[in-house]
């Protein structure tokens, strides 16, 4: 125990796997723990570097196991998997870990503070209550579509179908559909009120932020997208650059290329992809805006290019701008078009 130097740790739900190395990398521990037994193994520990996969409740045991001054590392699990050997199971997953964090070149996750996970959670929610709703709006539109009532696309199209329902009197549906159709309306509003609430418990949130406040003055950004970025980018200057941030998210050119050949194709789509997601919806808004029109980069881009592909371009853009408001922690200001 006193020769421990390194642990990799595999988390799971009820017994968690241990494996540890000294610094001759001889293995000297190699042991389950159930959930109650970690602290208090832990605790008796002296300080060494701990590996962790970052997956689920990895960011609560990187606190905790830090409180009691260890060094924890969080690793994605996909650079994890190099290291396995034969047989996957949850000793070979411990061993492997312990491996991959010791490795020099090895990128680490960056673990988020209390704050940071419930500002991350919080995004969670409402991307599973816009999910059941988008959901219920289409049964709602398929189930009227078999008795020929259709409606415009958007919420308008919506509130028309709501209205039909909610009137006693139209007889197109009968029952038991009809009844069916009520107690969805009645699930629309019920999630109507929650986004609301969720909304404005995330926009409190923003408001208190101070890098949340220094994204939002950026074009494109708004509460959701800030909110996610500055909760979300715990740790913004593990990044050289705003083009390595960038990639991270996926929203750069996939390479593709051998014998010195090298060939872009479509992004890579790697990362996080909620936050790519909110990125391009902020492109796509600032494109449908009056502001396209003045932009001299954007007005060539949508001279030759399709709408979606200059949407995002757009988003790399932001996502860079967005990195150096974190790291500056200052406003956007507009750089001042000079004349040709």
């Amino acid at each position: 125990m006193t020769e421990v130097s390194r642990i990799g740790l595999d988390l799971a739900k009820s017994v968690f796997q241990v494996h540890g190395v000294d610094a001759r990398e001889e293995v000297t521990v190699r042991r389950p723990l159930r959930r109650g037994q970690m602290l208090g193994w832990f605790g008796k520990l002296p300080p060494c570097l701990i590996g962790i996969e970052a997956c689920g409740t990895a960011h609560y045991w990187a606190r905790e196991l830090t409180r009691l001054g260890h060094t924890v590392r969080l690793i994605p699990p996909g650079y994890v998997k190099a290291y396995v050997r034969r047989n996957k199971n949850d000793a070979a997953d411990a061993a492997a870990i312990c491996e991959a964090v010791g490795r020099p070149s090895m990128r680490f996750v960056a673990f988020k503070t209390e704050q940071q996970q419930a500002a991350s959670g919080i995004h969670r929610v409402r991307a599973l209550l816009m999910k059941q709703r988008t959901a219920a709006m289409n049964t709602l539109r398929g189930l009227m579509a078999e008795f020929g009532i259709i409606a415009n696309k958007g919420m308008s199209g919506i509130n028309e179908l709501l209205a039909i329902v909610a009137d006693p009197e139209d007889s197109r549906i009968a029952d038991p559909l009809r009844a069916g159709l009520v107690a969805i309306a009645a699930t629309l509003r019920a999630l109507d009120t929650q986004l609301g609430t969720v909304d404005k418990a995330m926009a409190a949130w923003g408001r208190a932020d101070k890098t949340c406040r220094h994204l939002n003055t950026i074009p494109g950004y708004g509460p959701v997208l800030s909110t996610a970025m500055a909760a979300r980018v715990t740790n913004p200057q593990g990044f050289d650059s705003g083009r390595h941030f960038a990639a991270s998210l996926g929203i750069v050119p996939r390479q593709d290329g051998t014998g010195g050949k090298v060939k872009l194709g479509p992004i890579s789509k790697r990362g996080d992809g909620y936050l790519r997601r909110l990125l391009v919806n902020g492109a796509m808004s600032v494109l449908r805006s009056k502001q396209a029109k003045h932009d001299p980069w954007l007005v060539t881009l949508l001279a030759s290019k399709p709408l979606k592909v200059v949407a995002v371009a757009l988003a790399n853009k932001m996502a860079r701008i967005g990195w150096c408001v974190m790291m500056r922690q200052e406003d956007f200001r507009v750089a001042p078009v000079t004349a040709a």
